[in-house]
């Protein structure tokens, strides 16, 4: 895809995307298994492919280890033009697990293209979005100078804990960066808010005894159940309280995982349980006071009960509320319209990405725009049509270009 830029603001640029060389590289990432799964979560291939690409390139790569056998890719590519700020490019290279591959109609790891549509595990979530960023700003650099810097961020583990997102903060390849637009799937949405997330483990100590004999034990079950309904009242508390946002719904206090006792002893009351929850939250909602609140509410129903309650904050990742104003979303805006002829639609993220963590530990503004519908993720015959590939690469070079010019 080609698009020519003039006047005095853009200066007169050709910007043209490898188009096959785009799709080329988004089959082969593909069809590499970058999973992320306990005890097996690998994205050493698909490194290496981007290694490989960013070094034919003539780029300078760093490879940052952030646990044995898995590490962040970071790279700065200079404009060659007058100094000024940096804008960062986000991707990450794991995958969730395909599930059953007979339930696919081509094979999850098959790289397959057809009728106009790239299929495979990643395709959308989020491999089509990383080749993007690379062959957009690949595109800006081969049009010639631009002002400032470009930094690549491809990192690990952002379906499991974000730890790759957490590292790349806490050793500083964020510092200097002004912006940071994270090329997840959006369905062609423009996304500067996203829903907060919290995921807590609640363990409820009691005393063992024969189910014959109840009276001599102490049941933490009941308990455990009682606390499911507070934790439903403080779900409705919180919707009724902040209402429904106009890009991400409402907050939901979400039980997922029950664990307690054993089918084969069936006659013994256990001595403890646990339950874990996912809370998702809109922005207003104060992620401190509500897990307080929560611990507060759950330990005063065990102390009712003699059953001990302790409340455990698995992972706080607090709403993302990026103003429509910043730069960043801005030059996005305008690169989005100028490239597709349309305005685009602003929405919201309804799960957390490595800009959640970006916001919140760096105070970076983030937003989120990448190719795929955000619908698709995570499903059986997930795809990214192919020329969104090429259209957002050079939607990136644009956004980037003005960005770095101060032209938004």
């Amino acid at each position: 895809m080609t698009l020519e830029l003039g006047g005095e603001a853009a200066g007169d640029v050709d910007i043209r995307v490898d188009d096959r060389g785009a799709l080329d590289f988004a089959v082969q990432l593909v069809k590499t298994r970058s999973v992320d799964e306990p005890g097996v979560s690998d994205e050493r291939e698909a490194t290496g492919l981007v290694l490989a690409k960013m070094r034919e390139w003539g780029w300078s790569p760093t490879l940052v280890e952030v646990v044995p056998g898995r590490s962040n890719i970071v790279v700065d590519v200079p404009g060659g033009g007058p100094s000024g700020p940096i804008l960062a490019f986000e991707g990450h290279l794991d995958v969730v697990t395909e599930g059953d591959p007979s339930e696919w109609s081509q094979a999850p790891f098959g790289g397959a293209v057809v009728d106009g549509r790239l299929y495979g595990r990643g395709a959308a979530d989020m491999k089509a979005g990383v080749v993007s960023m690379l062959y957009g700003v690949r595109a800006l650099q081969e049009a010639g100078p631009f002002p400032g810097t470009i930094r690549i961020l491809a990192l690990v583990d952002e379906e499991g804990m974000m730890l790759g997102a957490k590292h790349a903060v806490s050793s500083g390849a964020l510092n200097g960066v002004s912006g940071v637009i994270i090329c997840e799937p959006e369905g062609d949405e423009i996304c500067p808010v996203s829903k907060g997330a919290i995921r807590l483990r609640i363990d409820f100590t009691g005393r063992m005894t024969h189910g014959a004999m109840p009276e001599l034990g102490r049941n933490p079950l009941p308990t455990l159940g009682r606390v499911l309904g507070v934790l439903e009242d403080i779900q409705h508390d919180l919707q009724s309280r902040f209402g429904t946002h106009p890009h991400l719904g409402t907050t939901y206090v979400t039980p997922t995982v029950i664990v307690a006792g054993t089918p084969a002893q069936m006659n013994t009351v256990p001595a403890s349980g646990s339950l874990w929850v996912d809370i998702r939250s809109v922005p207003g909602v104060d992620h401190d006071e509500l897990i307080e609140r929560i611990r507060a509410e759950a330990i005063e129903t065990g102390v009712v009960d003699g059953i001990a309650v302790d409340v455990t904050v698995i992972d706080n990742r607090p709403p993302v509320d990026t103003s429509v104003d910043e730069a960043v979303v801005r030059c996005l805006v305008d690169a989005h319209s100028r490239v597709t002829g349309s305005p685009p639609v602003f929405g919201g993220v309804p799960g957390t990405t490595d800009g959640t963590i970006f916001t919140r530990d760096a105070f970076i503004p983030t937003v989120v725009y990448g190719p795929g519908g955000k619908w698709i993720a995570h499903q059986v015959d997930e795809f990214v049509e192919v020329e969104a590939i090429s259209r957002y690469a050079l939607v990136y070079a644009l956004a980037a270009r003005s960005f770095l010019a101060g032209a938004c």
